[in-house]
């Protein structure tokens, strides 16, 4: 491995890891407030403070004309992230950890395949070849070990 990509490989395992934590403690909310929607917005609250805090520590302060000529597309990562933690907090007890995660990596595979292959959102375009295939097919006979089990 490129020792320039252990740094980020590792930051992605630990923060893979914590999206494992986040469905359950988010799940615990839910019962709390009756509501995912509710244990969702609590959790986005949480995250937000401590965002502005790291950001506020980090001295980055660009202007507000940077973000000007972004596309409207590009302030919707939030929106995504809010679904997938309620659909979270709701899912996770009725399907288990183990289901709720594989099956969400299963459909970030999916789009992340197609958006690769067309080069979508400035990424660069990385074809669907017989080995990127091979990769989904695998995650799916996961998704389908771990909900048999």
């Amino acid at each position: 491995m490129n020792p320039a990509a252990l740094l980020p490989v590792v930051l992605v395992l630990a923060a893979g890891g914590m999206i494992a934590l986040q469905a359950p403690t988010n799940a615990m909310l839910a019962r709390a407030g009756g509501s995912p929607v509710l244990a969702a917005l609590i959790s986005f609250a949480v995250g937000t403070v401590a965002l502005l805090c790291a950001w506020l520590a980090s001295g980055n302060r660009p202007g507000a004309k940077v973000f000007a000529g972004l596309p409207a597309y590009a302030w919707f990562g939030g929106l995504y992230g809010a679904v997938y933690v309620a659909v979270a907090a709701y899912a996770a007890p009725r399907i288990g950890l183990a289901a709720l995660i594989t099956i969400g990596i299963a459909g970030q595979i999916a789009v992340a395949l197609f958006l690769d292959h067309i080069g979508a959102l400035g990424l660069p375009r990385e074809p669907i070849n017989h080995g990127r295939i091979a990769g989904a097919l695998l995650v799916i006979a996961g998704v389908v070990l771990v909900r048999r089990s």
